[in-house]
């Protein structure tokens, strides 16, 4: 008590008097006490200030109320230090939990493979994630100086613009998608989500966008679409071509008989020749619509690609003229593939055309082969891509090169670059049906002003490659005249092909379906030398009316007919080696070559 009088500056016979609880004195006590903790609060010199403050409001304190107050005022004082102590600790425990929270959103951040931005509303980027760098290839410092807008493709960029404002206005961002330049000039796709950030009135001030790579999804949904939109456009060429090609064998045929019939000289002669020659280039149209359709006739074999390209070198050569170098890369090792020669050698032939007229100044082609393997890798790129080894076909120009648009067309029938009347558009369709016939795939890079590169694989074998047969060789005439069972439903062509046999000395039956042909060869005596039957025909087909007439009559001849065949017939031995196939629309030369090659195999 002597302590605390001492520092008080009074003693306590001066505060005996005093009656401690009156009411003025408790209101004073009660607001010295609220300034005493405010002084704690904010400076910590209290204790200096209330010696002076208490005598001067009162000679006559009660020294016990003044000793209660002073170790209530030391209690306030030690809760205080408790609640300093208190604070700290929960001080230090938010700075360790904010530095957590940084440490990983860094890590986010950083780690993330989107690319997060975050801009004002004026499109002014304030913070971009590393990830930016990473997929766009600029560095942090090259991007704070532009605008979010900057990179984005011309055409894209109001539609980003309007997300971004849509944003602002609603307070909800919705995904958009747009191309955006890479610091080497390639165009990427991303697709972008905005969030907005408000300010304490309520204002939008900030935008969070979130962008993520798609560009290599884009690629593959793209060319989903191509490959099922040529697929759309090959039914339909392949179902027109098959009829085509039997109105077409009627006007080749009968123009045919009206040339024996008609005169060199006759004014009419030169009005049956057209037709002919009409007749004849519509037939090559509807074989490369098969083509494309992968509906033709193939006649596989085991190939060697070295071996094709050395043979028709010279007419490689002759086709890009003196202004074109030609150089022929071949690997020795180059395996081996199952396909049509003479549809490889129209692809081959088809590809140089193209980038012989892609360089009218002048340039180099290379063509080059070797062995490939398609792996996990490729399938990514190409989902529909069966992995595995390949022989490699790679034909690479030096012209004017292509953009993207044009190569998202340039396999579709009848599309083409070039001037009307230059080109009938089917030379890299009939390519892409071909190719993918013979279980491959055909591929396009190309960059406007540095050239073009066709890319084919065809599934390799481990077989020797066959010899070359040879092509329209002289039929060995059958010694006499035969009994030939001729079944087409077509009834015109049907007629024109039994009155051909007919004129030749043959005796010919005719019937319209298998059920028909049936019938007649169990009602006659007489013996059938060979069987001429369409592939394709309602009910039956030709394949499982030849198997039953084999049984029935054993060693009859059979020759096929068809202007295409489709999975089902290959699978049943039609398109075996050796199987003899006569071609829709046939001439008359055609049909009797073939006629008489296969009654010769009879006799034989």
């Amino acid at each position: 008590m002597k302590l605390f009088t001492f520092g008080l500056g009074s003693s306590a016979a001066e505060f005996a008097g005093d009656h401690w609880r009156r009411s003025e004195r408790r209101q004073w006590w009660l607001s010295s006490t609220g300034i005493a903790v405010s002084l704690i609060l904010t400076s910590g010199i209290v204790c200096l200030l209330l010696p002076s403050m208490i005598p001067e409001l009162g000679p006559s304190y009660n020294a016990v109320d003044t000793d209660i107050a002073v170790h209530s005022l030391v209690a306030i004082i030690l809760l205080f230090d408790v609640y300093v102590v208190f604070q700290q600790v929960q001080l230090s425990r938010f700075r360790k939990q904010l530095a957590e929270r940084e440490e990983l959103f860094r890590l986010i951040s950083e780690n993330a493979a989107d690319m997060i931005a975050v801009v004002d509303t004026s499109g002014q980027r304030l913070y971009n994630s590393p990830s930016y760098q990473k997929l766009l290839g600029y560095s942090q410092e090259e991007l704070g100086k532009t605008s979010a807008f900057e990179q984005i493709h011309a055409d894209d960029r109001t539609a980003v613009v309007d997300a971004a404002n849509e944003a602002r206005r609603t307070g909800m961002g919705r995904t958009v998608q747009y191309r955006i330049r890479h610091k080497d000039g390639r165009w990427l796709t991303l697709e972008s989500t905005a969030s907005v950030v408000r300010n304490r009135d309520g204002d939008v001030e900030k935008l969070v966008i979130v962008n993520r790579d798609i560009t290599e999804r884009k690629q593959l949904e793209e060319q989903l679409h191509r490959s099922q939109k040529l697929e759309a456009i090959g039914r339909l060429s392949g179902g027109v071509a098959h009829d085509f090609n039997n109105l077409l064998g009627l006007i080749i045929g009968y123009s045919e008989a009206l040339q024996e019939r008609v005169p060199p000289d006759d004014p009419y002669r030169e009005a049956v020749d057209e037709i002919q020659n009409a007749g004849k280039r519509a037939a090559a149209l509807t074989q490369q619509l098969l083509a494309f359709s992968r509906k033709q006739v193939l006649e596989p074999r085991i190939l060697s690609l070295n071996t094709i390209i050395v043979d028709i070198e010279k007419m490689l050569r002759r086709l890009v003229g003196e202004d074109i170098r030609i150089e022929l890369l071949l690997a020795p090792d180059t395996g081996t593939v199952k396909a049509d020669r003479s549809q490889i050698e129209q692809v081959i032939l088809n590809l140089v055309v193209n980038a012989r007229d892609a360089m009218p100044d002048g340039g180099k082609l290379t063509v080059e082969t070797g062995n490939s393997t398609l792996d996990r890798s490729t399938v990514l790129r190409h989902p529909y891509v069966i992995p595995g080894p390949y022989t490699m076909l790679k034909v690479t120009d030096t012209g004017c090169g292509m953009d993207a648009e044009l190569q998202s067309h340039i396999f579709e029938p009848f599309f083409t670059t070039k001037e009307k009347g230059k080109g009938t558009g089917l030379g890299l369709a009939t390519a892409y049906g071909v190719i993918k016939q013979s279980g491959g795939y055909i591929w396009v890079d190309s960059e406007v002003g540095k050239g073009t590169t066709f890319r084919i694989y065809l599934p390799e074998v481990n077989a020797v490659a066959e010899a070359v047969p040879e092509v329209n060789s002289p039929a060995k005439v059958a010694p006499e005249r035969r009994t030939i069972l001729v079944v087409e439903d077509e009834r015109s062509l049907r007629k024109l092909t039994r009155k051909t046999l007919s004129d030749a000395g043959h005796k010919v039956f005719e019937a319209g379906d298998a059920s028909e042909a049936l019938e007649i060869s169990r009602k006659t005596e007489d013996a059938i030398d060979l069987l001429l039957t369409d592939v394709i025909m309602p009910g039956m087909s030709g394949k499982k009316l030849a198997d039953v007439l084999l049984t029935e009559r054993p060693g009859i001849g059979v020759l096929y007919m068809s202007g295409y065949t489709d999975g089902e017939i290959a699978t049943q031995g039609v398109l075996e080696q050796g199987t003899a196939i006569l071609r829709k629309p046939f001439t008359r030369d055609e049909l009797m070559r073939q006629v008489e090659n296969a009654l010769v195999a009879v006799v034989r």
